[in-house]
């Protein structure tokens, strides 16, 4: 398949075509590799990365060092697909740090976005300085992860009338700001919906219902490819976790027997 670019993405949506946008995060060259090979649209390196590969209990951890590390990793291993790199926390909590911090994550991965989480004010200038700068930037709005300590925890968004009125002006806003995408993150379906139906701009589903113009979901939740069970709105289909284990332990039984027989045959 041809690789997307921003304007494919817009179309896309202009399109009113049934197919829908697939996004998977990914954060290493080998399992880029693999999904340069598929009919994947996008990958997200996410600052996920740091509960997934880093084992940090959220987020807030990730630095700018390792989202180039990793993202320009995932670009080595995916150059055919359009990538998006995820601004990790603290390096866009001033309108002069977004701009510095956004530029040299966007030169040293050489991923095709960044993406960002709100819709405050300066989120919406850093937005607008990026993309007037030549950076695509998608934008992210309901469960924000980098917010969760600030947010009380993980939870589903929209489910009363402010909160509603919340989220589809913060959707309009970030696409009067120039974001070319924005990902709604465990917020109520119906919102999903209507907010899906306001923007010209595509709408990227996680935990939000199947009517949003796209889906991502966390490759390892996919594959269950951890021990701990995946979040509800995911349904995996493997578990590479107990695949990987009891092929592990088969190759360990069977090389320690070898080496058992090999010693006892020494002893004759």
């Amino acid at each position: 398949m041809k690789k997307l670019d921003t304007r494919k993405l817009r179309a896309h949506k202009l399109s009113k075509t049934n197919k829908s946008l697939q996004m998977l995060t990914c954060y290493d060259y080998q399992t880029a590799t693999l999904l340069n090979e598929t009919e994947l649209d996008l990958i997200l390196v996410g600052d996920s990365l740091g509960n997934v590969v880093l084992g940090y209990e959220t987020t807030v951890e990730v630095t700018l060092n390792d989202m180039i590390t990793f993202a320009a990793a995932v670009k080595r291993g995916a150059p055919n697909k359009f990538i998006v790199a995820d601004l990790p926390f603290g390096t866009y909590s001033t309108f002069e740090d977004g701009v510095k911090n956004g530029i040299e994550l966007f030169q040293k991965t050489k991923a095709e976005s960044l993406k960002l989480e709100g819709a405050e004010d300066y989120h919406l200038e850093i937005i607008r300085r990026l993309t007037q700068s030549g950076i695509p930037v998608m934008g992210h709005i309901g469960l924000t992860p980098q917010s969760v300590h600030e947010l009380g925890g993980y939870y589903t968004h929209g489910k009363d009338e402010s909160s509603r009125n919340r989220l589809i002006n913060e959707a309009k806003r970030l696409e009067a700001a120039g974001a070319f995408a924005v990902v709604l993150e465990c917020v109520k379906e119906e919102v999903a919906t209507e907010i899906t139906n306001l923007l010209n701009i595509p709408t990227i589903g996680i935990g939000a219902g199947p009517l949003t113009d796209g889906q991502v979901l966390v490759i390892n939740d996919l594959l269950q490819m951890g021990a701990n069970k995946p979040p509800k709105f995911c349904q995996p289909i493997a578990n590479l976790f107990e695949l990987k284990k009891a092929l592990i332990e088969d190759y360990l039984s069977t090389n320690k027997e070898i080496h058992q027989q090999d010693g006892n045959s020494l002893h004759h």
